[in-house]
C-alpha cells in the first residue's frame, strides 16, 4: 500500500503540473498511470479504465480548484468567455458518465487516442490573430455540452477540447489556458458524481471505492497535484505562447500513441 501510494503521489506532481501548464486538468497523465496501477494491483478488468476515468476526473476537482484560482488572480480567465460555457459543461459531463458506463474500457482507450490525435494536430496548426470573432450564446451552449460530455468520457478537465477551440477563434493562448482551467473545475465535478452514481453498487468494485472513484489513489494523487499545479499555472504565464502551444500537442501525441497500444492490446 505504501508503494501504490508513492507511485500515485509521484504520478500527482506530474498531472499538478501538467494541469496548470497545459489547462488540461492533468487525466491525460492520472488515467493511463491509473489504468497501468490497477492492472498491477489485479482489479477486474472489466472496471479497471472507468475507475480510473472517474478517480482521474475527481483529482481534478481539486488540481482545477488550485489552478483556477491561480490564472483568476493573476485576471487571465475571461468571465464572458466562461460564463455562456458553464451551464453546457456540466449538463454535457453528467452525459459523458452516463456514456462511459454503457462501453469497454478497450473501446474508451482506442477513442481516447484518435482524439488525443486530431487535437495535437489542430494545436500545429497557424492560429487566426487574437481578436477573431467568438460570439453567440446557442454556438458557445452546444460547443460546451460536447466539450463537457468528451472531457468526462475521457476524464480529462476539458482542456484539450477547450484550449484548441478557443484558440481557433483567436484567443491567445495564456487566456486559453487559464479559461479553460476554470472550466475545468465544474466538468470534474460534474463527471465525477456521474461516474459515482453510474458504478455505485458493482460487485467487480475493489474495497474502498465510491462507484467508479477509488479513493487510496484519488488521496495519493491529490497531496502532490494540487501544489503542483499551482506551480505550472504560474509557469504558463513566463513561458513564450508559441512554444508553450507546441509542447502542447507533443504531450497529447506521446499519450495518444501510449493509449492506442493499450487499447489494441486489451482487444486481443
Amino acid at each position: 500500500m505504501l508503494t501504490t501510494l508513492i507511485v500515485f503521489a509521484a504520478v500527482g506532481i506530474a498531472a499538478g503540473l501538467i494541469a496548470g501548464l497545459f489547462g488540461l486538468g492533468g487525466g491525460v497523465v492520472m488515467v493511463p498511470a491509473m489504468i497501468y496501477t490497477f492492472g498491477v494491483l489485479v482489479f477486474p478488468q472489466e472496471v479497471t479504465v472507468h475507475l480510473a476515468v472517474g478517480t482521474s476526473l475527481a483529482c481534478i476537482v481539486v488540481t482545477a480548484t488550485v489552478a483556477s484560482w491561480t490564472h483568476w488572480q493573476k485576471k487571465a480567465v475571461d468571465p464572458a468567455l466562461l460564463k455562456p460555457l458553464v451551464p453546457g459543461v456540466i449538463v454535457g459531463a453528467w452525459l459523458g458518465g452516463v456514456l462511459a458506463a454503457q462501453l469497454e474500457g478497450h473501446a474508451l482507450k482506442l477513442a481516447f487516442a484518435v482524439f488525443l490525435i486530431f487535437v495535437a494536430i489542430t494545436m500545429l496548426r497557424t492560429v487566426p490573430a487574437e481578436g477573431a470573432s467568438l460570439t453567440g450564446r446557442l454556438k458557445l451552449g452546444l460547443s460546451a455540452v460536447v466539450i463537457g460530455g468528451f472531457s468526462s468520457l475521457f476524464g480529462v478537465g476539458g482542456g484539450s477540447m477547450t484550449v484548441p477551440y478557443l484558440r481557433f477563434y483567436g484567443v491567445m493562448m495564456s487566456r486559453a489556458v487559464a479559461t479553460s482551467a476554470a472550466l475545468g473545475l465544474p466538468i470534474a465535478l460534474s463527471g465525477a458524481i456521474s461516474y459515482m452514481v453510474q458504478g455505485w453498487g458493482r460487485s467487480e468494485l475493489p474495497q474502498w471505492s465510491l462507484g467508479y472513484v477509488y479513493l487510496p489513489a484519488f488521496l495519493g494523487l491529490v497531496i502532490c497535484s494540487a501544489p503542483a499545479s499551482r506551480l505550472g499555472a504560474k509557469l504558463a504565464h513566463r513561458l513564450p505562447a508559441e512554444r508553450l502551444q507546441k509542447a502542447f500537442a507533443v504531450v497529447l501525441l506521446l499519450v495518444a500513441a501510449q493509449l492506442l497500444v493499450s487499447g489494441m492490446m486489451s482487444a486481443t
